[in-house]
């Protein structure tokens, strides 16, 4: 089956070659398009919380992780397991509820495994990044019932230099961490159809600073106690010592770098294209530490390195039936190591994976267009180990999905569906009887309907309604063992059914001269809803935490808002401001883990001049609401801010950038990370950036 389909995906790579002619095709302006949808539109056409980050407040916000740098976004937090395994969390959804895409398809990696995982996606060579919430993301796998984070890069070019050529870099210092990054990508045209593409970026940081204690204070007290009942003998856990981390994270320290090489085919009839890249990195996270006997703690390190060959196609057909038929192909070859502080390998994992979307681009027909096509993706992954926490298994995916629709003007509907199927097996070995070992399948159907309305010139109104299903994952299914990353032992459950949830969003759009307001409201509602929590035992020494299913209520808002105050010359002065919040509960158990409390953030800012600049705080309100135990998180406010300059009158693609994040040196911690009571967010950070483009 695999065979199969690979081999005909494949096929589709030659179309754009047929009768190639030279062209320089110009796409709509990209800071108006959603492509992530996967019917190009502009933001206020797309019916669901949609977000986009490119240019100059690309650079400003760029971190080493994909969730940082979308960590100010509305409805985006950060899983914060350390600042180099980050993971987006999207309205409270976070690990398998979440897909992280590359251009269209998956990162490859096992990041959805576990939150010490990174996302082998680097933003500093990112173009663009988009956050599809709502029912719309779907189309991306039954998994992104959360949401799609899509990280848009230049490796496989899509247009033909005008001048020749095209280079662009960045380079960043930020202080928190010592942290010195630099990257840089370069196109060039070979002939009038050809276009050649590489880049590279290295990154390397120190441990992290934080503005006070690592512990939280209860557990600071609880460390001290333990230290003074049972001293702190040569061959015990010094708890005395863990109470007095101050100052810095250790085992924080980071090192990566990645590099491309690409080319196109661009023709007035389609393009083709083809990359290969490679990634490595060795990076640490945070240390669990123990405060009372009986805890295990270790300092785990990740080695982590990866290969993929990327391939993209477009044809323009032309037809009355199809008027494009797009191709995306990505596969992956991916390994870490979880280091012991001698540095031999205390547990390997191994993935390799494919995945491959074909879509048909309907010809327009009157009020009526649309999209239709079928994506595959496949992983085989193994654990190797004596805290192998899963047996080798493999995860097989197939699904066809369509999306159409209405356009009357001032009334649109749109009405998409998925059908996929998911085979997973977990293959034990004969000294792993602890695992489960066999097959389960799913065959999961989702669908949505929804339309928008124009009241008034800018101003329009939808609602969405939607059905999801889910398949488990393997971590969720067959996890039985500790877990050093994470330092928790993880125990899956082999019975589970496939999650279903049906959910209700309504959007707000309001667009004018001097001003610009997003905002939606959403209930989601689950039956066989699936999340780990803790038992408050320890199993090997570490926390166990229990995958268990039930009923899950889901519902909270997002809105951002932007008003001119200003305009001298170039420059306009804008106010903005967002806020965000969800509320979810187990039903007949209480609250859900880590789910993000409320948020406001205001700002002003300067832009559209060659200086420009901004201020903001950031206030996170205390989240209360939590689940056995849990423990309560404390609320935080952060002040923020930057100036830039761009040195070059008639490009304002170089840019110079001072920030300042954190200016008050608060000690913040994010509900939804597994390790806030061990690990804060980074204390005062001053950044340089300096970004250029050719």
């Amino acid at each position: 089956m695999r065979k199969l389909i690979v081999a005909t995906m494949t096929a589709v790579l030659v179309l754009p070659l047929a009768g190639a002619q030279a062209a320089e095709v110009t796409p709509p302006d990209p800071n108006e398009i959603v492509v992530t949808a996967p019917l190009a539109r502009t933001r206020e056409d797309v019916i669901a919380g949609t977000s986009v980050i490119s240019g100059t407040d690309l650079a400003r916000d760029l971190r080493p992780t994909i969730a940082d740098t979308l960590s100010h976004l509305p409805g985006v937090s950060s899983s914060s397991f350390g600042p180099s395994a980050s993971r987006p969390i999207l309205r409270g959804f976070q690990g398998a509820r979440v897909r992280v895409l590359s251009d269209g398809v998956g990162s490859f990696d096992v990041s959805s495994t576990s939150v010490d995982h990174a996302v082998i996606i680097n933003p500093l060579l990112a173009d663009r990044i988009e956050v599809v919430r709502g029912p719309s993301a779907l189309l991306y796998g039954s998994e992104a019932i959360g949401g799609v984070v899509n990280v848009i890069d230049t490796r496989i070019p899509r247009t033909i230099p005008a001048s020749g050529y095209r280079l662009q870099g960045q380079a960043t210092y930020g202080s928190a961490a010592d942290e010195r990054s630099i990257g840089a990508a370069a196109d060039a045209k070979v002939t009038d159809n050809i276009v050649l593409h590489a880049d590279g970026s290295y990154l390397k940081s120190g441990d992290l600073r934080i503005g006070g204690y690592a512990l939280r204070p209860e557990l600071r007290a609880q460390a001290l106690a333990s230290a003074a009942a049972v001293g702190t003998p040569d061959d015990a856990i010094d708890f005395a010592a863990n109470a007095d981390v101050k100052g810095k994270l250790p085992n924080t320290q980071s090192k990566t770098w990645d590099a491309a090489l690409g080319a196109s085919v661009i023709t007035s009839t389609g393009n083709y294209g083809i990359a290969v890249s490679h990634y490595d990195s060795l990076y640490g996270v945070p240390v669990r530490y123990a405060t009372q006997p009986g805890e295990e703690q270790e300092a785990p390190r990740l080695d982590v390195k990866q290969t993929r060959v990327d391939a993209r196609a477009a044809v323009d057909t032309g037809g009355n039936v199809l008027e494009q038929i797009r191709f995306r192909l990505g596969a992956a070859r991916y390994r870490h190591f979880e280091l012991e502080e001698d540095n031999s390998i205390g547990t390997a994992f191994y993935s390799q994976g494919m995945e491959g979307r074909v879509e048909l681009a309907q010809a327009q027909h009157g009020a009526w267009r649309g999209v239709t096509g079928v994506q595959f993706s496949y992983r085989d992954f193994n654990v190797i180990g004596d805290e192998a926490f899963l047996p080798r298994n493999s995860t097989d995916n197939l699904g066809v999905f369509t999306l159409q629709q209405l356009d009357f003007g001032k009334f649109k509907i749109e009405a998409g569906a998925r059908y996929e199927h998911a085979m997973l097996k977990a293959m034990p070995g004969e000294e792993q009887p602890q695992f489960f070992g066999g097959e389960r399948n799913f065959s999961a159907i989702s669908g949505s309907i929804g339309g928008s309305f124009t009241v008034l010139d800018g101003w329009k109104v939808g609602l969405n309604l939607s059905h999801s299903e889910r398949a488990p994952s393997a971590e969720e299914l067959f996890a039985n063992g500790p877990h050093a990353g994470t330092e928790a032992f993880e125990i899956g459950l082999p019975t589970l059914a496939k999650e279903r949830a049906n959910g209700i969003e309504a959007v707000l759009h309001g667009h004018g001269r001097d001003y610009d307001i997003e905002a939606s409201v959403y209930y989601n509602r689950f039956s066989n809803y699936v999340d780990d929590f803790a038992t408050g035992s320890l199993e090997d020494g570490l926390p166990a935490y229990q995958t268990s299913q039930g009923k899950a209520r889901y519902y909270g808002m997002e809105i951002e808002g932007s008003y001119t105050l200003a305009r001298f010359g170039d420059t306009q002065i804008l106010a903005d401001a967002l806020a965000d919040y969800v509320h979810a509960t187990i039903v007949d158990a209480g609250p859900a883990p880590r789910i993000p409390p409320l948020r406001l953030l205001g700002g002003l800012e300067a832009r559209g001049g060659r200086v420009f600049g901004r201020a903001e705080v950031e206030w996170v309100n205390h989240q209360n609401r939590i689940s056995d135990f849990e423990t309560a998180t404390p609320g935080f406010t952060m002040v923020n801010a930057s100036i830039g300059l761009h040195p070059l009158p008639d490009n304002p693609k170089f840019s110079l950038i001072l920030s300042g994040n954190n200016l008050l040196d608060v000690t913040a911690r994010r509900h939804s990370s597994f390790l806030k009571d061990y690990a804060p967010l980074a204390g005062r950070d001053i950044r340089v950036t300096a970004r250029f483009a050719i």
